[in-house]
């Protein structure tokens, strides 16, 4: 004991299936497995314990995913105005505007500007693609535009606004239609989107509105629309109804470079890739001079006796085959680069 040495190396495998077989519970195969190399091999030939390896896989992934998700630094996430549901005069008043924290660029007031509309109901969409296509969006911050021009410095403010994030369907639809930023934008069409927010009422104040999400959200894909939610003011000019933005920041962590995602088409499904995660070493109680590798024969036999007890344990009668082993593979191997999510 004191050496650490795995006593099971010098047991024949009918005295290591005896033992065995003794277990009350599946689950205590991988409590015996904590104290032996040899026994946490067998592991590999079971259905059961196959799932629980793949638990702890998830649980590698999803630790990881989680200590990046609160250590990366914080800061404004917006990489690009992609475009406008509508546009009132493009480019003087166009989306682009709204990255510009200022209020006067060029001697001319920078902000962007909906189309008019009789019916103060009808709402506008703001889209802009992340700094990353895996990111963690804590709040959105919005000032609406104030005109400092008109009779009584009207504000242009929506009465409320909702948050949507996600990823477009294909990139063709994105480079054709998003970037082309005076023409109307169809999100049905476009987009696939993962999260939806509550509506948050505005305030018709010229100041820079913090719309704090009940929690962090995974942006997965890149993008996030800003639905800016029935009109306040018509214009003095043309009596229609206006929406009009000055800023927007979005608050959160990029979870690049450590993090990477693709997106699987028409499966809808992710995979999330990572590659310094697999160099992380396991947490193991065995001794490091403890050797890698078993023999192929060795390992082969001990797999399949194991397999045989553990569906005996589960009440399965059904005849197991054995396991191919080439017995030159690390143990870590067999870990993916990429995680389907």
């Amino acid at each position: 004991m004191g050496s650490s040495m795995d006593f099971i190396k010098s047991l024949d495998p009918d005295m290591s299936i005896k033992i065995l077989m003794c277990l009350d519970d599946p689950s205590d195969l991988d409590r015996v497995s904590s104290v032996s190399r040899f026994w946490r091999h067998f592991e590999v030939g079971s259905s059961y314990l196959m799932k629980w390896e793949a638990l702890q896989r998830d649980h590698r992934v999803y630790a990881y995913l989680a200590r990046a998700s609160i250590s990366s630094a914080i800061g404004d996430c917006i990489s690009e105005a992609y475009g406008a549901s509508s546009t009132d005069h493009y480019p003087e008043e166009s989306i682009d505007n709204t990255l510009e924290p200022r209020v006067i660029v060029a001697q001319r007031a920078s902000y962007w500007s909906s189309k008019g509309q009789s019916n103060p109901d009808v709402s506008e969409s703001l889209f802009y693609k992340l700094v990353n296509d895996f990111c963690v969006i804590n709040e959105i911050k919005i000032q609406p535009f104030q005109d400092f021009f008109e009779m009584g410095y009207p504000i242009y403010s929506a009465k409320s606004v909702r948050f949507k994030m996600g990823h477009p369907k294909t990139s063709r639809d994105v480079k054709a239609d998003l970037m082309c930023k005076s023409s109307h934008v169809s999100a049905d069409d476009q987009f696939i989107w993962t999260y939806t927010s509550q509506e948050f009422p505005m305030a018709q104040e010229n100041r820079l509105q913090k719309f704090k999400l009940p929690e962090p959200v995974l942006c997965i894909g890149g993008f996030l629309q800003i639905e800016l939610l029935g009109r306040v003011l018509r214009h003095e000019m043309d009596g229609l109804f206006y929406i009009c933005v000055s800023h927007v920041q979005v608050v959160g962590r990029s979870l690049s470079p450590a993090f990477g995602v693709e997106i699987l088409e028409p499966s809808g499904k992710f995979v999330l890739k990572n590659d310094r995660l697999l160099r992380c070493p396991t947490q193991s109680s065995l001794s490091a001079n403890e050797p890698n590798a078993v023999s192929a024969d060795y390992f082969q036999r001990r797999v399949r006796d194991l397999q045989h007890i553990v569906n005996l344990s589960q009440g399965n009668l059904e005849v197991i085959e054995p396991l191919e082993w080439d017995g030159e593979e690390d143990e870590d191997a067999d870990f993916e680069e990429e995680y389907a999510m």
